[in-house]
């Protein structure tokens, strides 16, 4: 029993696996920066605890250059191995290249609406499901979900009707606002099939917690199929 509690408290504590390249790189750096962040606190808890418990071993200490020369350089060591990771992953949060197919989302009170511009009739509205039966994910399944064939990628310009919206994927490590009379676009290349959930994450109303997202990663063919379908 204590090592199932164990493996879910920490799985509660942690990121949710990668679906995506770009949240796998965001989630490196999540763990570089939270090492780094460790190191850090761990040097500091030492000299404290040392300070505590032999009262002012430095109080002799004058002075030193080559730990004036380190405590210099290091901080710039620590800032440049942040930086460098970080710029990349802004550079491919944006860059969304040429892309397979496109995605529009529209956000409305409350509701998302979705059309395909490289299919001619791909359009459809999505709703919250009212489970009654306990046979969907409560609160969090919709009736029409955004389907995408995988290993693909995808480009999704994001805008709103209404007030300010926010389309959030964290498994896919989207999250962009819908705003009204604005065009936002976002990178959506998932490598792993099934279905992933989302919320929208901006306090856009009373009713915003009711407006959720579900993506369905399928193969190319069942895509082509899904397609023909409309």
């Amino acid at each position: 029993l204590l090592p199932f509690v164990l493996s879910m408290l920490f799985s509660s504590l942690t990121l949710q696996q990668a679906a995506s390249n770009l949240i796998e790189q965001a989630c490196y750096f999540h763990d570089l920066t939270l090492l780094i962040i460790t190191l850090i606190l761990l040097i500091i808890g030492w000299v404290i605890v040392d300070l505590v418990l032999l009262g002012t071993p430095y109080v002799d200490f004058s002075e030193s250059t080559m730990l004036e020369v380190w405590w210099t350089i290091l901080p710039r060591l620590v800032l440049i191995s942040l930086a460098i990771p970080s710029l990349r992953l802004l550079y491919l949060i944006d860059e969304v290249g040429a892309p397979d197919l496109s995605i529009n989302v529209l956000g409305h009170q409350w509701f998302w609406e979705y059309n395909y511009p490289d299919f001619k009739g791909v359009s459809f509205e999505s709703y919250i499901i009212r489970d009654t039966l306990g046979q969907v994910v409560r609160l969090i399944d919709v009736d029409n979900r955004v389907v995408v064939p995988f290993n693909s990628r995808a480009r999704v310009l994001i805008s709103s009707t209404d007030v300010l919206h926010s389309w959030a994927m964290p498994s896919i490590g989207l999250k962009a606002d819908a705003t009204p009379g604005r065009l936002n676009q976002v990178n959506l290349t998932p490598w792993v099939r099934g279905l992933f959930y989302g919320q929208c994450s901006e306090i856009c109303g009373a009713n915003h917690r009711f407006i959720p997202i579900v993506l369905e990663v399928i193969s190319p063919e069942r895509f082509i199929k899904w397609v023909n379908s409309w």
